[in-house]
């Protein structure tokens, strides 16, 4: 939320401990964005493209099935980082929550 413009490879990864259901949202989301949800083995599993919201409620993304991951980055720029139908996401490290 309030970030305004992200570049190059910057986006987001949102990792969970074990496999969820659920959907992501643009409540007060000021960029429009484009995700990606990957299963715990990596497989990717669905992608959306997400707009900004200010009504409520705001339309929420989210896959059929099961996820592990989800990649945010700015709108339409999920096939620049390799993020398409057949791709597989590897984290080199663990993510480290933000201080």
């Amino acid at each position: 939320m309030e970030v305004t413009s992200l570049g190059g490879y910057d986006g987001m990864v949102f990792r969970y401990d074990e496999p969820t259901t659920g959907a992501y949202w643009m409540k007060d989301t000021v960029m429009p964005l484009s995700i990606a949800f990957f299963a715990g083995d990596g497989q990717f599993v669905a992608d959306f493209d997400m707009d900004p919201c200010t009504a409520d409620p705001c339309p929420t993304y989210g896959p059929d099935s099961e996820f592990q991951y989800a990649l945010e980055v700015a709108q339409g720029g999920l096939a620049e980082v390799g993020a398409v139908a057949g791709s597989r996401i590897e984290l080199g490290l663990p993510c480290q929550p933000k201080a």
